[in-house]
């Protein structure tokens, strides 16, 4: 057996530049993850945002940090164009702009904890490496512990700004079932954050929610506690083996981490009372690769490689759907597969597919 001996080709000095560019741009991003998640976790963003132009010395006595750490943590997010630097005053500062991503958590584009995801999926690292070589999955409960904490606070911002004022309304009926006191099984629920949500918005509806995950159920339990809303409760359930009926079937990015994701969707449509809708919000995806060669996709790509597929490959039937489907894969799926009459796009968001589905 001979040694395979890749032959010698011409570097393109302007391609080389440009991909090392890009390189570099990715190094120092993945190099930022601590680094956000401590101006996250320590005020800094807050206090910037809020405090306007400031030295390091100004940021250590306004915070109680120390001043050393500060200014190279300062240097190092001006570099990032994450905060902003005016040389002639030595200060830094936030730009509207940049308040909306790392300061302010109400934003629909706050993305400061997705750099806590980012940390939670290198620590996914052994075990997914290990999963390449057998083909088998990694289940969800023996990923990173703080994996599930991390994927709540990403999805917070989105569910908080778009599904009571848009999403909802997007579905055929559904607000209207809600007001009416109606019945919503929220499947996938994860940390109850969706769910907690509607049964704020919708205190007449009763809200159950549905996950296979015991740590996340307790979680979401407590959730609802701090928020008090006596109209919502949790259950540890599989979505094939989903209860009851209702009058709206929510899975909120939750559908391609399945393992049967076309069982789950047939005990789905059972459950549904006649007129009744399933949402489904998946990751924003065109229908083939090329389509999704985007910073969108890669993210989604990227998270669905660490995450997403190794949760699915866990479970029985293992589809590994992944989170970059596509609509007419889910169409399929969905009516040709599982046997919903009717689906079509309610709405988007640039992270998100908002679909709904009908007996």
């Amino acid at each position: 057996m001979t040694a395979h001996t890749p032959q010698a080709t011409a570097i393109n000095e302007d391609s080389l530049h440009a991909l090392i560019g890009g390189v570099l741009q990715d190094l120092g991003g993945a190099f930022s993850v601590p680094l956000v998640q401590m101006g996250e976790s320590l005020g800094l963003y807050q206090a910037l945002s809020e405090g306007g132009p400031m030295s390091s010395q100004e940021l250590a006595a306004e915070t109680g940090l120390f001043e050393r750490y500060l200014r190279e943590w300062l240097s190092a997010q001006a570099a990032s164009k994450y905060i902003s630097y005016d040389p002639a005053t030595d200060k830094f500062s936030m730009t509207p702009e940049q308040t909306f991503v790392f300061a302010n958590p109400n934003s629909p584009f706050y993305l400061a904890p997705a750099f806590g995801a980012a940390a939670a999926f290198q620590q996914n690292l052994p075990m997914v490496e290990a999963a390449f070589r057998t083909g088998e999955g990694v289940a969800w409960g023996d990923q990173s512990r703080c994996l599930s904490c991390s994927v709540a606070r990403f999805f917070r911002p989105g569910y908080e700004n778009h599904l009571t004022k848009e999403w909802l309304p997007a579905i055929s009926g559904a607000v209207e079932a809600l007001e009416a006191g109606g019945e919503v099984a929220d499947v996938g629920c994860g940390h109850g954050v969706s769910t907690v949500l509607m049964a704020q918005a919708f205190p007449q509806a009763k809200v159950h929610g549905f996950d296979f995950h015991e740590k996340s159920i307790d979680e979401a339990r407590k959730h609802a506690r701090e928020h008090s809303t006596p109209n919502v409760d949790f259950h540890i359930q599989e979505a094939k083996d989903l209860p009851g009926k209702y009058d709206l079937i929510t899975l909120f990015d939750c559908l391609h981490d399945m393992g049967d994701p076309v069982g789950a969707l047939k005990r789905i449509r059972a459950a549904l009372k006649p007129g009744g809708s399933l949402m489904i919000v998946e990751p924003m995806a065109g229908d083939s690769l090329q389509e999704n060669l985007n910073p969108v996709g890669r993210m989604y790509y990227s998270a669905s490689t660490m995450v997403c597929v190794p949760t699915s490959l866990a479970q029985e039937n293992g589809a590994a759907l992944g989170a970059q489907a596509g609509e007419q894969r889910l169409r399929k799926m969905i009516v040709d597969e599982a046997g919903f009459a009717s689906f079509r796009r309610a709405t988007q968001t640039p992270f998100n597919l908002v679909l709904e589905a009908k007996v």
